[in-house]
Formats: C-alpha cells, structure tokens, sequence
C-alpha cells in the first residue's frame, strides 16, 4: 500500500459550483473506495491550493482514480507520494 499527498485547485467550473464540493467530495470517497483506495483526511485549505487529501492504497487504483476525478472537470491535482519514517529507513539503508 502506497500514501499520497494529494493537493487540489478547484477550476473555473469548480469554483462556480464550490457550494457541492462537499457533496462531490463523498461521491470521490465512494468511487475511490470502491476501487481500493481509503481516504485517509480532506483538509479544504485558504493560500496555493484548495484541498489536501491524503489517500492509501495501491499506485494503480489511486492513479485510476486520480484520473476520473480529474475527467469530471472540479479539481486539478497534484501527487505526491509520501513515505512514513520506516520506510524511509528502509530505504536509505538500502544506500550504497
């Protein structure tokens, strides 16, 4: 299982409808869920973007889903894939 820090913008159609994010945001969870993917937080944020959820799952399922959020025409995103601090460990022991 992959996390990822998923950084969104609301477009011009997005943000003319903001008053049903909330809404579309439990039809995203349902979706995503449905195809394996947990959401871990929604956070709607003020400054360089719009809404930070963090999501579990595996690379596959949140890229699918990442683009059929993205089809719908709402949110633009951004992902990063973020480590907890035992994988990092493992990883960096891995250094030559």
């Amino acid at each position: 299982m992959s996390t990822y820090v998923i950084l969104a913008n609301f477009t011009d159609q997005g943000i003319r409808s903001v008053k049903e994010s909330p809404d579309r945001f439990l039809a995203f969870k349902a979706m995503a869920e449905k195809a394996g993917v947990t959401i871990k937080s929604i956070n709607y944020t003020v400054g360089a973007y719009d809404v930070v959820t963090v999501v579990e799952g595996p690379d596959e399922a949140i890229t699918a889903a990442l683009l059929k959020l993205g089809s719908l025409g709402n949110v633009r995103t951004q992902s990063l894939r973020a480590f907890s601090v035992d994988e990092m460990k493992a990883i960096v022991g891995k250094m030559p």
